[in-house]
């Protein structure tokens, strides 16, 4: 080869390998994700007389929107939500920045994100969750900051929650009602009393086995306070759990038992067996300690049916056992389908309860004092939604 040919060819063998280098050194780019869903849903009531003459009622759920984005070790992950102005409008369900690891095994969350407690990320199978979510024992998102490590054996969680969800900043405001998960917050003209209490510096620890390839068995703990806005004094409050699933080939099973307990410091004369706890626009009033046993079963069923390429069938109970014995024991019973077609996914749920507000006619007092010889209602649920 002439020198000026071999000259030439090792220029270009030089400016090839420092593109290359160049390209790999380039910085990666963010990437950012954008999906939610549209929801809608129909119910008919055993105990609303005129929704039955009616034939029930269809209207509208939830529209929400979900960003994930992430840049090197950055992660975002948001999901903002609007309910109707009676469920309590726009919300934030969750929302946190995270430092992901090299390891990719451990990640620390900041911001408003789900609690480590109990089976995660749902202790049920249907639309209505279990009876541990109305106590807000199942997915609740607080504010804080939460370490989490994945591994091949072992997951552990440990966090720190300052407070839930704060969107009013005042020096003595009381806890909106505008939240997705339920927290401990205040209500009044109950008998003249007024329960007013916030979630304050809690601690949560959550460990998790892999026994094989299908089951996981846990512990969960969380220990809190609860500063109460006209004694300004801090109660305690605390939980613990014990946690089991299954899931083999289109079984999937959860069993969970929970003990909970609140010990409000409220004003002279004012119960301390009940607490107030709100969600969704509306609060009610909650025994403040208990034991809860959950336990729920499915079972996939892939099918070939035009567009619907799944069903699973599921029944999640859940049972609680009110410490202070004058008051009536809560049960709910949820049996139903999950309807899969494309992006469209459908619950069709035979949800009944017994001192459950939501699931009767008794709203404020169900989950406290309940009410003697309440009989079963039943709720037929029907939730259709779009998720992109």
């Amino acid at each position: 080869m002439k020198p000026y040919l071999k000259l030439i060819t090792l220029f270009m063998l030089i400016f090839s390998v420092s593109s290359y280098a160049q390209e790999e050194e380039k910085p990666k780019k963010p990437t950012v994700q954008v999906g939610g869903a549209l929801r809608f849903n129909y119910n008919l009531s055993s105990w609303k007389k005129d929704q039955i003459k009616r034939g029930g009622d269809f209207g509208f759920d939830v529209f929400r929107i979900n960003v994930k984005a992430a840049h090197k070790n950055l992660k975002l992950n948001a999901d903002y939500r609007f309910y109707s102005a009676g469920f309590g409008g726009g919300m934030l369900k969750q929302g946190w920045v995270a430092y992901e690891f090299k390891n990719k095994k451990d990640e620390i969350q900041v911001g408003l994100t789900q609690v480590p407690f109990g089976i995660t990320q749902y202790n049920s199978h249907s639309w209505f969750f279990s009876i541990n979510y109305y106590l807000g024992l199942e997915d609740d998102h607080d504010m804080g900051v939460k370490y989490m490590h994945r591994g091949k054996q072992w997951d552990f969680d440990l966090a720190f929650f300052k407070n839930a969800e704060e969107l009013r900043f005042g020096n003595n405001s009381d806890v909106s009602d505008s939240r997705y998960s339920y927290d401990v917050g205040s209500i009044s003209s109950i008998n003249g009393k007024i329960f007013r209490n916030k979630e304050v510096n809690q601690l949560n620890g959550r460990v998790l086995y892999k026994i094989g390839k299908y089951q996981k068995i846990g512990l969960s703990a969380q220990y809190g306070g609860l500063y109460n806005l006209d004694t300004k004094k801090t109660g305690t409050q605390y939980a613990f759990a014990g946690h089991y699933e299954l899931s083999a080939g289109r079984v999937k099973i959860k069993a969970q038992t929970t003990h909970y307990n609140n010990n409000p410091e409220n004003p002279s004369g004012h119960a301390t067996n009940v607490i107030a706890m709100t969600a969704y626009g509306a609060p009610y009033l909650v025994a403040s300690s208990g034991l809860v046993s959950t336990f729920g079963i499915a079972y996939s069923l892939p099918v070939k049916w035009g567009i619907i390429s799944s069903l699973q069938f599921y029944n999640d109970f859940g049972y609680l056992n009110k410490t202070d014995k004058s008051f009536e024991n809560s049960m709910m019973n949820v049996a139903g389908v999950l309807v899969t077609a494309g992006n469209v996914y459908t619950y069709i749920d035979f949800a009944s309860g017994k001192n459950q507000p939501w699931l009767g006619s008794v709203w404020t007092q169900a989950l406290a004092h309940g009410t003697p010889n309440e009989k079963w209602e039943t709720r037929f649920n029907i939730n259709l939604g779009y998720y992109f």
